[in-house]
This record gives structure tokens, C-alpha cells and sequence, in this order.
């Protein structure tokens, strides 16, 4: 099946506010021990950058899980920064994570250089893919962990309807379409792998983590 893309951004209130409230225990909380398994004796102390941060979800999960570190988040949706806002002050985190609205390449972030690079989900939402991979190139400081999660696209369209009605049947509506949407504007292993290569990191190791999602990771 050949990708469909789908819109950069996803800045609808009513598209942001349900993936504020939805339930993405699952998914977010396998981002976080994946990259535990990808850098099993990293102590991630110092700046962390997630680039396409959204409601900040994983960006807030990724702060429990390394309380030593401080964490700015990158989004060009302002409706999703906004809910991203109030579920950092709930969960204590607005000190420690800064939410900045901005575009890449050119986002105005606070540092040239990061000790950690993550990104979840964003992707997949690029028309260009190269935007992701320069923005590691230009924001990680040499050596530092680099960890991107993201959908993976099946092999039909019958294939995509079937993850929809497995994983996102009893969300709202809106989750179930973009869920689709998104399954037909991701890339596929070997796409990605063609990426970084075309981006000079082809030491990052790209895999499949399950029948939906892939995995980049590695040092810059």
C-alpha cells in the first residue's frame, strides 16, 4: 500500500482536547521502557528534547521516569501545547518541562545543543522526513541518545481498518479517524532505514516493535 499523507498539524480543539483525555497509558508508558531497553545504563540527567511533544503525554511520562532531568517540548500545534499545559501543572511537571510552540526547522528552542533527542509520533505527520532527522542532527550534542517511536505503515488498507477496530474501536471518533489516517501516512522499516541513510545516520538502528509500531534508536 502506498502512503497517503496526512495534515501536519493537528490543532482542532476538539482534535487536541480528545487526545488530552485519551487513555495512552499503554503505548506511552512501552515508549519509556523501550527507551530503557535501547539505553539500559544511560542516567539522563541534563536537557532532553521532544521534538512534536503534543499534549505532552510522553513528555510528562518521560519526566517521572528521569527526574533528574529538565525537558523542553517542541509542538506546532498550539491547541495541543495548550492541554499540554494543564496536564504538566497536574502531574507537578511545569518547572521541570518547558512547552514551546514552533515549527522546524527554525523552532525557538531555549539550547543549541541536547543531552537526549526523543520524538514520538511525529513522523509520520512530515511530508518531508528529513525535517525529523536534520532537527537531531542540529539539536543533539555528539553522542547523545537518540530515540524515535512511531506508527509503522500495513500492508493494505483492509489491514489498517483491522489495528482501527483492534486498538481504537471503543475511542471517540475523531481518535478512531486519525488512528486510520495516521496508519496510511506512516513509513514502513525499510523507508525509514532509507531516510537515514539519505540523512547520514545510518548507524541508528530502525526496527519494528510491533504490529504497529516501529523504533529508531542510537547515538548521534
Amino acid at each position: 500500500m502506498e502512503r497517503i499523507p496526512e495534515p501536519e498539524l493537528m490543532d482542532e480543539d476538539e482534535q487536541a482536547r480528545a487526545y488530552a483525555l485519551a487513555d495512552f497509558a499503554e503505548p506511552h508508558n512501552r515508549f519509556v521502557a523501550l527507551f530503557r531497553e535501547a539505553f539500559p545504563d544511560e542516567a539522563i540527567t541534563g536537557q532532553v528534547l521532544d521534538l512534536g511533544c503534543g499534549p505532552a503525554d510522553v513528555t510528562q511520562r518521560f519526566a517521572r521516569a528521569f527526574p533528574d532531568c529538565r525537558i523542553d517540548g517542541v509542538d506546532g500545534a498550539e491547541r495541543m501545547l495548550h492541554y499540554g499545559q494543564m496536564i504538566l501543572a497536574q502531574a507537578g511537571l511545569n518547572t521541570r518541562v518547558r512547552l514551546i510552540h514552533g515549527y522546524l526547522p527554525g523552532a525557538p528552542l531555549p539550547h543549541a545543543h541536547y543531552d537526549a533527542v526523543i520524538s514520538n509520533s511525529l513522523l509520520h505527520h512530515l511530508q518531508n522526513p528529513m525535517v525529523l532527522w536534520d532537527a537531531i542532527q542540529a539539536h543533539a550534542r555528539p553522542g547523545a541518545p537518540v530515540f524515535v517511536m512511531d506508527l509503522m505503515r500495513p500492508a493494505s488498507r483492509e489491514e489498517a481498518l483491522a489495528l482501527k477496530e483492534r486498538y481504537a474501536a471503543g475511542e471517540p471518533e475523531v481518535l478512531q479517524r486519525d488512528f486510520f489516517h495516521s496508519l496510511l501516512a506512516a513509513y514502513r522499516v525499510e523507508e525509514v532505514a532509507e531516510q537515514l541513510a539519505q540523512a547520514g545516520l545510518a548507524h541508528l538502528t530502525v526496527r519494528a516493535v510491533s504490529d504497529r509500531h516501529l523504533t529508531v534508536s542510537g547515538r548521534l
